[in-house]
């Protein structure tokens, strides 16, 4: 089988069930397992990704009340690679090529590939993607093993916060403006051990005010923007650190503010949601939460 992803979470989904080798084209943003580098990449952005979040924010508030894509496909490349299965998503606007383009290039190709649709929410939703690739790609029994191993690494979380004491959490994925986390980011906040002040699990994320955020008075804030790294999301930090609010937070008077790799973890529907969930949990309770080989530690943001 040929495979193409349209997603960084598919092409991890993919290459968990054993099938790296059927892999022939990826998007541009795939970078894990490190070999899919390499691939032909079928995928271009419109977003200029090293402008300021702030303009990043704007751009994408325009494009979609317009309805057009932020994604686009690089159809040559596409029918070059002749795959016989697309692994896409419909769960949000701004993280893939748009459902419509998809679907006029399938229509296109020779053969009429096989399109497979994943639009998760929650973290049950996500592992059900995994069985829902496998199934398509004819590995069933092997995409029931990697849950099942996923399952284990949850359940094993879940039982060590069980007798902790709580703390109040506010995860963000954005900061100029604050956006809340959504869909399965509350979910790991309470298996990790905290309450999730604001965001609500299945729900999307959603722009707040920082004088919500004030409101709020959370006891930790991760940050986790949304595909961005340590560093990129260390330069907002910096920034949202010099607001009025930020230095009345309870969070940042106890130095209990952390940044996480969002791109890499938090805001990718795959497999490596469990690492973010091990991260996320030794963040808020290192001394009942170890964290495991290989994982890199949440950052703690001192307060100057």
């Amino acid at each position: 089988m040929r495979i193409v992803s349209l997603l960084p979470s598919a092409t991890e989904i993919v290459c968990s069930l054993g099938l790296e080798d059927q892999l022939v084209g990826v998007t541009h943003e795939c970078d894990y397992p490190d070999a899919v580098r390499t691939l032909p990449k079928v995928t271009n952005t419109l977003i200029p990704t090293d402008a300021p979040s702030g303009e990043i924010d704007a751009l994408v508030r325009e494009r979609l009340k317009t309805n057009r894509a932020l994604y686009t496909l690089d159809f040559p490349t596409v029918e070059r690679l002749a795959p016989d299965l697309i692994v896409t998503q419909t769960l949000c606007d701004v993280c893939a090529v748009a459902e419509a383009e998809v679907t006029a290039a399938t229509c296109r190709l020779p053969g009429r590939p096989r399109v497979v649709n994943l639009e998760p929410t929650t973290l049950d939703g996500v592992l059900a993607n995994v069985r829902t690739v496998g199934e398509a790609a004819g590995v069933a029994e092997r995409a029931d093993e990697v849950v099942r191993g996923l399952r284990a690494r949850i359940a094993a979380v879940a039982a060590r916060s069980a007798s902790v004491a709580r703390p109040r959490v506010l995860l963000l994925e954005w900061l100029d403006p604050p956006f809340s986390c959504g869909h399965w980011s509350p979910e790991l906040v309470a298996l990790a051990g905290g309450d999730e002040v604001i965001g609500r699990p299945g729900e999307r994320s959603r722009t707040l005010t920082w004088a919500e955020v004030a409101a709020a008075r959370p006891e930790v804030i991760v940050v986790a923007c949304c595909g961005f790294s340590v560093a990129r999301t260390m330069v907002d930090v910096s920034a949202a650190a010099a607001r009025p609010e930020w230095a009345a937070l309870p969070a940042v008077q106890s130095d209990r503010v952390y940044v996480v790799d969002g791109s890499a973890y938090f805001s990718r529907p795959g497999p490596r949601l469990v690492d973010a969930l091990e991260v996320l949990a030794h963040a808020l309770h290192p001394a009942v939460h170890p964290l495991p080989p290989k994982l890199p530690a949440a950052r703690r943001v001192a307060n100057e």
